[in-house]
């Protein structure tokens, strides 16, 4: 499969309307990718509508949108949308996501996560290519939704996955998986599961030579995803529960602090990418000789200077 190089967008600290330049030069320096993400702040497909606009060149995906924050129509509604403005340019990627994002900020019941992302797919692909949907699906029904604009190629759809379920799904009813917050050895764990098909990683980069903010950045960022327990539980699947349990048992009896001194070096070494341009460089290559076929770097914000970054780790740096 093609190596791909993708970035994820938007940066942080930046306005959406002041993004171009950088959108831009991401293609100048040999990006092939913007992938956009969703939890607390822009939504998924606002700056890559902006960038289908601004970037002509590159493709666009979304890692990931949740299968439970928007209603069936306007999911197929939004995708479609995406599909026009960026014709054989946009991918989907959608996910459980955590039950803190769905159910705790946005009210709605975390249920059967696997079934969710499942008859998700199904319906997108019924309603992008132009059929009458009604279905009672297992995790939702549609009564007769038929999409108003037509969309001339059904965009792949990509499954963010972490468990070997997940993982299966993107390899057989989705066009891949998209991975996050694992080390590069991982990858090759993951990797058996999807078949062959595309691996999109979102890999958190601390552009920084300074240990201490290195530590301090990476246990506070480790600290906030390996609680949730989506992320927990993957991270026993991999193996880590007893390079973990200290973090957890901390974490659940409120001492937050303690949680975070109990996360080792080591950890922070594997999940985050960090040092001078030249060590990034060679970690991401790790990733992609182990199975990513299209690495998206997010920098994370403590890092100092974003864009420096995006120059030092492209596809064309030396």
């Amino acid at each position: 499969m093609e190596q791909r190089h993708g970035i994820t967008v938007p940066f942080d600290g930046v306005p959406l309307h002041a993004q171009r330049e950088w959108f831009e030069e991401a293609a100048a320096l040999g990006y092939t990718d913007l992938w956009s993400s969703e939890a607390g702040g822009a939504d998924a497909f606002t700056p890559l509508a902006l960038a289908a606009a601004w970037v002509p060149t590159l493709r666009l995906g979304t890692a990931i949108v949740p299968a439970y924050t928007r209603a069936a129509a306007t999911l197929a509604q939004t995708v479609a949308s995406m599909a026009q403005a960026a014709p054989g340019r946009f991918a989907l990627g959608i996910g459980t996501s955590s039950h803190v994002i769905v159910e705790q900020w946005n009210g709605i019941p975390f249920e059967k996560p696997y079934q969710r992302v499942r008859d998700t797919i199904r319906f997108l692909r019924a309603a992008l290519a132009g059929e009458k949907v009604t279905e009672q699906y297992e995790t939702f029904s549609v009564k007769g939704f038929r999409l108003g604009i037509r969309v001339d190629a059904v965009p792949p759809i990509l499954v963010g996955a972490l468990r070997p379920g997940m993982l299966k799904l993107g390899g057989t009813e989705g066009d891949g998986a998209i991975i996050n917050w694992l080390s590069a050895a991982d990858v090759k764990k993951v990797a058996t599961y999807v078949g062959g098909k595309e691996i999109v990683a979102r890999i958190f980069v601390l552009p920084s030579e300074d240990p201490d903010i290195v530590r301090f950045v990476g246990r506070r960022a480790i600290a906030a995803y390996l609680n949730v327990p989506v992320y927990a539980a993957f991270h026993e699947w991999l193996g880590r529960g007893p390079l973990l349990q200290p973090m957890w048992e901390a974490w659940k009896a409120g001492d937050r602090e303690a949680a975070t001194k109990a996360i080792p070096d080591e950890l922070i070494d594997e999940l985050i990418v960090h040092g001078s341009p030249a060590e990034c460089r060679a970690h991401l290559a790790r990733y992609a000789a182990n199975g990513v076929t299209t690495p998206a770097p997010a920098f994370l914000a403590a890092g100092g200077d974003a864009r420096q970054a995006m120059r030092d780790l492209a596809p064309d740096a030396a």
